[in-house]
């Protein structure tokens, strides 16, 4: 039998509390269905965008380029609005209506057997303008001229302008000969424009003279001699003589800004690397 004097022991077990496992799990899940989100967006931009944006978008994130606007030899056109380079309208995106052989379609239309060139004339003239900028950056004032340096691509190739602004001219006032910051510009240039197949035009512009003011020398006069001096120092610095297409002069018919056409970046010669002219079909008698 027990022993009714035995005294009772009772036996108190404490239950620790489980340890707080913090939401460390929830940020690393967030950050997984970000990533997740940007993985899919960035195939979905892939698949959207066309080739001559892919070369762009290769070019502005490129190590050492200045493309983009507000940078120097951005191609940001005179004054604040930006970047004001055009890229040319992509071809057909169909795979059914990229028949180079002018045949009709799937579509039932004929497709011109030069569909691509487009884009051809984009992927060169990124090619053109990367070039030119590094041949520009070579030169240990090109900070300074950098708002006078316009580089840009067009519907007829590349511009490069070489424009003046308040305070700082490319050419003396009513003169033809050029500044010797913008011999040692066109001087630089020169290398860079022999080696591409790009014909060239040069064509000269001038602002408007404000009303009630007499005008010394004769727009026209002044605006095709700047542009036969920007040949011939081109000449002299090597460029080939049947590089040149048309030396013209067009007074201040085509200012920047119509609305201000008395604005200093009117004033502008403008180098164009003419895109390739597209070939004739065979049935074209010449």
């Amino acid at each position: 039998m027990a022993d009714p004097n035995q005294p009772i022991i009772i036996k108190k077990i404490k239950k620790a509390a489980h340890a707080h496992h913090g939401g460390a799990w929830k940020i690393a899940y967030a950050d997984f269905v970000t990533a997740m989100m940007a993985f899919f967006l960035l195939m979905w931009l892939i698949n959207m965008t066309t080739q001559e944006q892919k070369i762009g978008l290769s070019e502005y994130f490129a190590p050492g380029s200045t493309s983009g606007a507000g940078g120097v030899l951005a191609g940001t056109a005179p004054g604040n609005e930006g970047n004001k380079s055009t890229v040319l309208p992509n071809a057909s995106r169909d795979p059914a209506e990229r028949d180079d052989g002018g045949r009709p379609t799937s579509s039932g239309r004929t497709i011109d057997r030069d569909v691509s060139r487009p884009a051809a004339d984009a992927q060169a003239n990124q090619s053109a303008m990367a070039s030119i900028r590094q041949a520009l950056q070579k030169m240990p004032d090109i900070t300074e001229l950098s708002n006078n340096i316009v580089i840009e691509q067009t519907e007829e190739g590349v511009n490069v302008s070489l424009v003046d602004e308040d305070g700082r001219s490319m050419f003396p006032e009513g003169s033809t000969s050029p500044y010797e910051r913008t011999r040692r510009v066109l001087e630089a240039l020169a290398p860079a424009l022999s080696l591409l197949p790009n014909r060239l035009s040069v064509t000269g512009h001038a602002a408007a003279a404000r009303p009630g003011s007499v005008e010394a020398v004769d727009p026209w006069s002044l605006t095709a001699g700047r542009s036969l001096a920007v040949r011939e120092v081109l000449l002299g610095a090597g460029l080939p003589n049947d590089h040149f297409v048309s030396v013209t002069g067009r007074a201040d018919t085509e200012p920047v800004y119509p609305d201000n056409p008395y604005l200093a970046p009117n004033r502008r010669v403008t180098i164009t690397l003419l895109n390739a002219a597209p070939p004739l079909p065979p049935s074209v008698v010449r």
